[in-house]
């Protein structure tokens, strides 16, 4: 991946629609935990996510085919692709699901509300984006949210090894995001962004289906019912084939920074729908955690694009 990539897409104006398109697909993302949470208490994670992104695959494919032509990758696009479909497919939905299993959904949405604040560290460590004070304090305050929801409100727990597989596996999948957002940003230099969602979904896909067939959990359905199903359903459609396409979309127009900020509403959404529909109760620690997160990634994402409008006014005045 090229070392500098440029800034002054951080500072681009997007219309209302993309806007409209991120607080959808934060609100979709958020219903997503729910429907994980139901999916996997019938079946096993690994084939509930062989059969999400088939689902999603094959309207992204016909999708692509319609609006674009069929594919045609080079090497290098594919090898894209590929890290695309590992990261944030792959990797991603086995840390996603599995922790699903063992943390409640609305806890573990709080987790990946770390998500932006952590790509904007990235961005800066690899990157060389902007770093501001303001910014960086941001980044602290919402790492410092993010152990408070992992430790039920007990930070001791961190060192004292208490913090279990369930939490750590959600904090991986902020990491994973983190590394699709910039591989994507990436793709986006020759690919659109349906079919990069496409590429990825199929290349996920493919390991997906592997290691549930390695398992011998694909086919292990006849106890799923009719929630389970459409739980599937749900994140294979809603969930990955039209959010992940948005998403992309916005990374291409305002940057992987300012988009990454809606990731804030997730777990506000997680939240309420596992309380109204799965009857969750979080600590009070827990939230109080999810909130300085929350301020802290809105901290850092308002100094970023403060950063990003100077740097640009800067190069275009120079």
């Amino acid at each position: 991946m090229a070392a500098s990539l440029p800034a002054v897409s951080e500072a681009a104006v997007a219309s209302p629609a993309t806007y409209a398109k991120l607080l959808a697909t934060a609100l979709l993302w958020g219903a997503t935990w729910i429907a994980a949470r139901v999916a996997v208490s019938e079946a096993s994670p690994l084939a509930v996510a062989s059969w999400r992104f088939l689902l999603a695959a094959l309207v992204l494919g016909t999708l692509l085919v319609v609006r674009e032509g069929w594919p045609r990758w080079s090497l290098d696009e594919w090898l894209t692709l590929a890290a695309l479909g590992a990261s944030g497919i792959f990797f991603y939905n086995v840390c996603f699901l599995y922790g699903m299993t063992m943390i409640q959904a609305g806890r573990g949405a709080l987790v990946v509300a770390l998500t932006p604040a952590l790509i904007a560290a990235s961005d800066w460590l690899l990157f060389n984006a902007p770093m501001s004070p303001g910014k960086a304090g941001g980044i602290a305050l919402a790492a410092f949210g993010c152990v408070l929801v992992v430790t039920n409100g007990d930070p001791y727990r961190l060192f004292a090894g208490e913090v279990g597989l369930g939490e750590w596996l959600i904090v991986g999948c902020a990491a994973l995001w983190a590394i699709y957002t910039f591989v994507g940003r990436r793709g986006t230099r020759s690919l659109s962004p349906l079919a990069m969602t496409f590429g990825a979904s199929v290349t996920g896909w493919l390991m997906l289906t592997l290691a549930a067939l390695l398992q011998g959990s694909l086919f292990a359905m006849a106890t799923t019912t009719w929630r389970g199903w459409s739980a599937i359903v749900f994140l294979g459609l809603f969930g990955t084939a039209l959010a992940f396409t948005w998403y992309a979309e916005a990374v291409q127009r305002i940057g992987a920074t300012r988009s990454a900020a809606f990731i804030n509403l997730v777990p506000v959404s997680a939240v309420l729908l596992g309380a109204v529909v799965l009857g969750e109760r979080l600590d009070v620690a827990v939230l109080a955690g999810g909130a300085l997160v929350i301020t802290g990634v809105f901290i850092t994402n308002r100094a970023g694009a403060r950063l990003a409008a100077a740097t640009y006014r800067k190069e275009n005045t120079a």
